[in-house]
């Protein structure tokens, strides 16, 4: 049985129902779940959500938790309203910085927290926190190691208008391109993380901004920790204070610095190297074979062969996939890639040809190098994607939903 709901997760971890519990949230002893919400300039709405979150939390939450509110450098009446809250409401804490950004704030929250669980949400609450508990089962539970909300995953219901669909949608198929995620959605304000691996996580990030939490996610994935997702039920804050495209391009200057970093540096020169290696010797093979046959004839054989090679080298160097186990699977795929190759190759030869009729075979080379380059970057980027889908996969059927037994058996074995 796979969890789904929070109804499923109380008897599946024989919690108590929230009205059957005995003992108070707000006792001394630390939270199991310490939930940052990181506010700038936020006073038309930081009361209401609060004690909008806080009442959730207490009546309808089986686990103790904190709320930490953490005041980036608010100007207007925010700290102030965070103070009155902390004096009215046990169970929350409020933290000041002196600048602004989100990761920052989350960063300070994080750090010093006592939980066994570090959670945030966006101040505006648009995910219903009835995911909440689905979202920190798995980490309680040592099933995962990460939790995310998904807005992008079947089963999540999204109220939201064209253009913020748009930027989400592009944005998370930039991160699968260029940094091989493999998490759907990097920027729902919903996410959970265990306490002892944000405390691991944390100095490696660079980012004190929005783009905080996507580094933090491609780092975990490059550490082969588990991420679980969890589809959500989110509705559009209209009134949003986030500037789209500053922090739109902000985003994009962290992708790049994130391509240049540690796994990704590593497939890119690996690639290039062998990109070299099998540009080489399909100069020479398409030198010999243009002898007794057409151009055409020459630079399909030619592609054919290195194109093989150039899969299987590819593989095994830059993706580091070993094994028999898909390798038919990657070949043909690498086929349908060497399609492309090839059409970019043919047409460039018959564009020469039509414009130079008898060109020089040394042209002719040359063209097709400069063709080559063109399609080794699709290559790469086509292949990228298919050896880390069989990555996915593979990770997928080992790391796939946590069933009622994983989750009872960590449960049972919390203090």
């Amino acid at each position: 049985m796979t969890i789904t709901d929070s109804e499923q997760l109380y008897d599946a971890l024989r919690l108590p129902r929230p009205a059957d519990r005995r003992s108070s949230p707000h006792s001394a002893t630390a939270p199991a779940v310490d939930i940052a919400i990181p506010v700038f300039n936020e006073e038309a709405t930081l009361d209401a959500s609060v004690r909008r979150l806080r009442a959730y939390l207490d009546s309808s939450f089986p686990l103790s938790a904190r709320i930490t509110v953490v005041d980036n450098a608010s100007t207007d009446a925010t700290y102030r309203i965070g103070q009155q809250l902390t004096r009215e409401l046990p169970g929350v804490r409020l933290i000041r910085l002196p600048d602004k950004g989100r990761g920052r704030g989350l960063r300070r929250a994080w750090s010093i927290s006592d939980a066994d669980v570090v959670a945030y949400m966006d101040v505006d609450l648009s995910t219903d926190l009835k995911g909440l508990l689905p979202l920190v089962a798995p980490l309680l539970s040592g099933h995962s190691d990460i939790a995310i909300g998904t807005r992008l995953a079947e089963g999540s219901r999204v109220v939201r208008g064209p253009k913020r669909e748009l930027i989400s949608r592009s944005y998370n198929a930039i991160l699968r391109t260029v940094l091989a995620a493999r998490f759907s959605d990097a920027q729902c304000g919903f996410k959970a993380i265990r306490a002892d691996v944000a405390r691991r996580l944390l100095p490696q990030v660079r980012d004190e901004a929005w783009f905080f939490d996507t580094e933090l996610l491609v780092l975990a994935e490059r550490e082969g920790l588990r991420i679980h997702e969890v589809p959500v039920d989110w509705t559009d804050d209209p009134d949003s204070r986030v500037d789209i495209v500053p922090t739109a391009l902000a985003d994009l200057r962290g992708v790049a610095r994130m391509a240049l970093r540690g796994r990704a540096v590593t497939e890119v020169v690996r690639f290039a190297g062998i990109g070299t290696a099998s540009t080489l010797a399909y100069v020479a093979l398409y030198a010999a074979l243009r002898t007794t046959m057409s151009a055409l004839l020459a630079n399909a054989l030619a592609l054919l062969v290195t194109g093989v090679a150039n899969t299987a080298a590819n593989r095994r160097l830059t993706f580091d996939i070993r094994g028999r186990t898909g390798a038919m699977r990657h070949q043909l795929q690498g086929l349908a890639i060497f399609a492309v190759a090839l059409g970019l190759t043919s047409g460039s030869l018959a564009a020469l040809h039509a414009l130079a009729g008898r060109p020089a075979r040394a042209v002719e080379i040359a063209v097709l190098v400069l063709a080559n380059l063109v399609a080794t970057v699709v290559r790469f980027v086509l292949l990228r994607r298919v050896f880390r889908a069989g990555t996915r996969s593979r990770r997928a059927s080992r790391h796939g939903s946590p069933t009622t037994r994983e989750l009872l058996r960590g449960m049972r074995s919390m203090p």
